[in-house]
């Protein structure tokens, strides 16, 4: 293992194990019902992305949806931009995640949390349809209606579930940032959407060190013209006062009301474009771009890849490390829809010992552990065998997502945990909140490898001059055919400029564009699949995508600071280097004291991952002709591209400004990774 290569066999799933995951159900449903016969996993994802209103059919009558009124179609165009899907029916996406509190056994768990200031406990799947119901009564009191944005600042707690899944219940749109993130952040993302209610934190601790919240909230909410009710958890200090906040409630004294049955409350059943959540990416020109995903949309793509990609089942116990700040949160929560159990945690996932998480696995159960390649090689390097140290007995599955997988990566696994383990990485996005490439139980795990495109994506890699990339050739990743859980807007885009031009505007405008990820992608002649980081210039840091935007307004705020520019880039085994290259103002110089103002900057106005690697001072910041910054050019330069493939020196403000970058790129020990 310890010389493993790349595509090298690891794994391949028993025959018991294949034959009763959810995916093979769901084929010889097919068969019995639709007289349709798939003899492998291939033909099956050929079938749901050339018959697609057949198959995304299908998933809504597999999964018996509940919907007040029923669709006229699923899909009104094969067009990506300006598709409608499931056009008349109304439904609402919270009803399907609590949809197993009345299966459930008394007192089953659906939630195991804790976080370093709270031990571990576990929260019913009753419990919670009760908390959920009380808070939803009491945000309609409040007169919080369809279509009102509610925002939360709230760490991962289930708190934070029943906030977001009451908000959901009465037709109310969520937006969630994690309150690592500092006030202008959070303002630069909430006041595009014009809150209504805040759920806010007094803090949080992480590594041991308490991390107080007011100011920020106090910020926030003065930014927040429309607010108009604050819901305040006492999470750091349970028995301190209430801040004096305008419209400001306890969070205990909105649950302090009388049970709301289950057979009575009412979901609002909202229309299929209806606004579910507003997610934010990264701006890499302007503000974070608010991405609003529908309720049918996110439950259909959900449904999908929680079932069949994830294998998840009502004796499932899922955990995966995040943020609320990313939309791994929203997946984890989404694994109530399969009746399985979540482990939500807050803190450092070292803290107070480097194999917490694997202690916090066995005390829970866990069957799906999920962390990113970073973690493994930390985990790799202090020598741990988690497999020797915990009982591990129900673990079946493994999520690596947030970076590339190495073949190191899977082999550790199978090295150090267990044998006879299903070991997957993932790929996807905020903007759709679910994966691209994924897993599936029925086919071999290669190291390294993803195993396959999911189900309903037609996902493809293209050249740059928009022809199809042959097997092991990098390309561009697209999307060729609409999918659900395609953005239905974002938030004050008028006539959807700013999401075309994200998007669509760089393949193929004759059938309304085709989807451009941004991400570099291999397919092997298997269907095996490669993902080699960015090829645009988000910065992709541990998972979370960070625009270069919100870099340069807190950087360039410093009087010493002329200009700016950063990439991040992608290295084996899970890691990253950003540098920050940075001009100077005259007689200002780069010393200790302005790189600690730098990050302390980008600390408070962002959030600690804003927070470079390095910072280097040049005389002159690249320019394309256009005025942009030479983003995309200098980070493959710095991961070893020749400058003739790099960039284009007739399409530069000033030439020999990339020259100092190209002697960098020469010198540097930071970035050795090469795109194959």
């Amino acid at each position: 293992m310890s010389t493993t290569q790349e595509g090298q066999w690891l794994w391949c799933p028993r025959g018991a194990f294949a034959e009763a995951s959810n995916i093979a159900r769901f084929m010889r449903w097919l068969d019995e019902t639709r007289g349709l016969k798939f003899a492998d996993y291939e033909t099956l994802r050929q079938w749901s992305i050339t018959e697609i209103e057949a198959f995304w059919a299908a998933v809504w009558d597999y999964f018996e949806v509940r919907a007040e009124t029923p669709y006229r179609q699923v899909l009104n165009s094969r067009e990506m931009l300006g598709v409608r899907w499931f056009e008349g029916s109304r439904l609402n996406y919270a009803e399907h995640l609590l949809r197993h509190e009345s299966k459930a056994a008394p007192g089953q768990t659906v939630f195991h949390h804790c976080s370093e200031n709270r031990p571990l406990a576990t929260l019913s799947w009753q419990e919670l349809g009760r908390q959920v119901r009380i808070v939803a009564t009491r945000l309609r009191a409040l007169g919080v209606g369809p279509g009102d944005r509610v925002v939360s600042y709230l760490p991962n707690v289930p708190e934070t579930a029943v906030a977001m899944m009451a908000t959901v219940a009465i037709g109310a749109v969520w937006s969630s940032a994690a309150p690592e993130f500092g006030a202008r952040t959070i303002t630069e993302r909430f006041a595009q959407i014009e809150p209504k209610l805040l759920f806010a934190a007094d803090g949080y601790r992480f590594g041991g060190r308490d991390f107080k919240r007011e100011t920020e909230v106090r910020s926030i909410v003065a930014a927040l013209p429309t607010l108009e009710h604050i819901v305040w958890l006492p999470y750091l200090v349970p028995e301190a006062a209430l801040p004096a906040l305008p419209g400001i409630i306890a969070w205990h004294a909105l649950l302090d009301h009388p049970d709301v049955p289950r057979e009575t409350f009412r979901y609002e059943q909202v229309a299929y474009d209806h606004p579910l959540w507003v997610v934010f990416s990264s701006g890499t020109t302007g503000l974070p771009k608010a991405i609003v995903h529908s309720h049918v949309g996110v439950l259909l793509e959900h449904l999908k890849v929680m079932h069949f990609h994830l294998g998840l089942t009502p004796t499932s116990v899922m955990f995966f490390y995040s943020t609320t700040g990313w939309m791994m949160w929203n997946l984890l929560v989404a694994a109530l829809l399969t009746g399985s159990a979540a482990v939500l945690y807050d803190g450092n996932p070292a803290h107070p010992a480097i194999d917490f998480l694997w202690q916090l696995a066995a005390d829970t159960g866990t069957t799906s552990f999920g962390a990113s390649p970073t973690y493994v090689q930390i985990m790799e390097k202090a020598g741990l065998e988690p497999g020797k140290l915990y009982d591990l007995s129900r673990l079946e599955s493994v999520v690596v997502s947030g970076a590339p997988s190495t073949p190191e990566t899977f082999a550790w696994f199978y090295r150090c945990v267990k044998q006879d383990l299903w070991v997957t990485s993932q790929s996807g996005g905020t903007e759709i909140c679910s994966g691209f490439v994924g897993a599936v139980p029925l086919l071999p795990v290669y190291a390294g490898e993803i195993q396959t495109r999911m189900l309903g994506m037609d996902v493809q890699a293209w050249r740059d001059d928009g022809t199809p990339a042959g097997p092991d050739e990098v390309g561009e990743l697209v999307v060729t055919s609409p999918f659900p859980s395609m953005p239905i807007k974002f938030w004050n885009d008028e006539g959807g400029k700013r999401y075309r031009g994200s998007y669509f505007d760089v393949f193929d405008q004759s059938r309304g564009g085709v989807w451009r990820h941004g991400d570099f992608i291999k397919v092997n002649a298997r269907g095996g699949c490669y993902i080699y980081g960015r090829s645009d210039s988000t910065l992709n840091r541990y998972g979370v995508r960070i625009g270069t935007a919100e870099i340069y307004r807190a950087v360039e705020q410093l009087p010493e600071i002329a200009d700016s520019l950063i990439v991040c880039c992608e290295l084996p085994g899970g890691q990253f280097f950003m540098p920050l290259f940075i001009r100077l103002k005259p007689d200002y110089a780069l010393d200790d004291g302005l790189v600690q103002r730098i990050a302390r900057k980008l600390r408070e106005d962002c959030s600690p991952r804003h927070v470079p690697d390095q910072v280097y001072a040049l005389d002159n910041i690249p320019y394309t002709l256009t005025g942009k910054k030479m983003e995309v050019p200098v980070r493959k330069l710095l991961m070893g591209w020749p400058l003739e493939k790099a960039a284009s020196r007739d399409a530069m403000m000033n030439p020999a400004a990339i020259d100092w970058f190209v002697d960098f790129a020469a010198t540097t020990t930071d970035c050795q990774w090469r795109p194959s």
